[in-house]
């Protein structure tokens, strides 16, 4: 048993000195967490945006727009990007990863919000301003706590998405800067090793972790309500 536990915990010794594995988690979390906090802000107000349009030909327009990386073979939009960054003449590197995880990040973002806002009553802003509250203090107080669900959802789905991509990342990305999904990719092609699974094992029990934590949190909400 002993020699088990100690073949086992050096995988993971091994896996804290591997830089290649390190630097490859970092830039998959650094990029996950600020893709999905720019694509919530922005697809948020764009949420609001659409469902505020009076115009159903042109809100129907955008929402098929929307719809086109949802639907849209990831491979496609891969190298539909990486066309576009070598057309405008963009270096490769994480600024490009960062913006192709934005762009396909914000489409889960709306579909998201949307069905919070059709939630709202039709003239709760109107009731708020008839308060003596500005549109900014209307929306800040009113709407955006009302659709907060839908933005956590949404930002959720984003990092979850930011996480798990490999195929736009493959065609996006540069010299110097990989995430897990294009290292794994790598290390097949040269035999993997357990420190993958040690990686593997670490971020389940995080996930896991955090999971426990909300659900906890939600359980604490709904006994201080009722």
């Amino acid at each position: 048993m002993a020699k088990w536990s100690g073949f086992s915990l050096r995988w993971y010794q091994e896996l804290f000195q591997n830089e290649r594995i390190l630097d490859a988690l970092y830039y998959t979390i650094l990029i996950a967490l600020l893709a999905a906090a720019i694509s919530t802000i922005v697809g948020t107000i764009t949420a609001i945006g659409i469902h505020k349009m009076r115009q159903g030909k042109v809100r129907g327009l955008l929402l098929n727009i929307n719809y086109l990386p949802v639907l849209n073979p990831d491979i496609v939009t891969g190298v539909a990007l990486m066309s576009l960054y070598v057309f405008i003449k963009l270096e490769f590197g994480f600024t490009t990863m960062l913006l192709s995880h934005i762009v396909f990040d914000i489409p889960y973002v709306i579909l998201s919000v949307l069905p919070k806002l059709k939630q709202l009553p039709a003239n709760i802003e109107d009731a708020a301003m008839d308060l003596g509250a500005t549109p900014w203090y209307a929306l800040r107080k009113v709407v955006l706590p009302q659709i907060k669900p839908g933005i956590i959802s949404g930002m959720l789905i984003a990092f979850t998405m930011s996480i798990d991509d490999f195929v736009i990342s493959f065609f996006t990305t540069g010299n110097g800067v990989t995430n897990l999904a294009i290292e794994v990719y790598s290390m097949t092609r040269r035999g993997l090793t357990p420190e993958i699974n040690a990686l593997s094992t670490l971020m389940f029990v995080a996930v896991l972790i955090l999971l426990l934590l909300s659900n906890l949190a939600a359980n604490k909400k709904e006994a201080q309500r009722s």
